[in-house]
């Protein structure tokens, strides 16, 4: 079984090449909805958030606010790191017990979409690390669309993330993506030939 590993900062356009391979016929781990169910209702995720943070950051039906514990924790370093602490540990255990049913099963491409693959230290678990990057000016033009963000709003954000620079240290591949859906599911449409003639070679 092949692990590619997939990163790259806000709106590089990660989520959606996780899409096109999945379509291609990879079976795809969304890192951010793992990181989800490690405190859907009744774990014991859930539990140790409420514990540390206060049951001031449920909603009406038991269910985290993401916005109120978002509060919380962007504008305080310490206290989203000791989130990051409750969260990473589970859901990296819960990600290796995936990889491990899809192997079992026989699956031969599984794509790893997490952000933080790097810095989370969860490159290991992949045999190749792919990179999607994209100028600020495209990033700024596509969240503006599809997020409604403001310019500032959107530099901050970008300038809290890693540098693509830095990214590209770690890629084996690096997927440009300053052009259309097009460009960028026949850039995709190749690496996949790509593998596939590896995995039957």
């Amino acid at each position: 079984m092949k692990i590619i590993g997939l990163t790259g900062g806000i709106g590089s356009g990660k989520s959606t090449a996780a899409q096109i391979l999945a379509e291609l016929g990879a079976k795809v781990i969304d890192a951010d909805k793992v990181a989800h169910e490690v405190f859907s209702p009744g774990t014991e995720g859930l539990q140790k958030v409420v514990e540390t943070f206060g049951e001031g950051v449920l909603d009406s039906n038991g269910k985290i606010d993401r916005k109120k514990l978002g509060e919380i924790v962007f504008n305080n370093p310490s206290a989203l790191s000791i989130l990051n602490g409750i969260i990473h540990p589970r859901a990296y255990e819960l990600t290796k017990s995936r990889l491990d049913e899809f192997s079992k099963q026989g699956v031969e491409v599984v794509v790893l979409e997490v952000i933080l693959l790097v810095e989370a230290g969860w490159d290991h678990l992949a045999d190749e690390i792919w990179v999607t990057v994209a100028t600020e000016d495209t990033v700024i033009n596509r969240l503006q669309k599809s997020r409604g963000l403001t310019k500032e709003e959107i530099i901050t954000r970008i300038h809290a993330q890693t540098p693509n620079e830095e990214r590209i240290k770690y890629a084996d591949v690096v997927i440009e993506n300053d052009g259309s859906y097009e460009e960028l599911e026949a850039k995709l449409n190749e690496l996949w030939s790509r593998i596939r003639d590896k995995n039957s070679a």
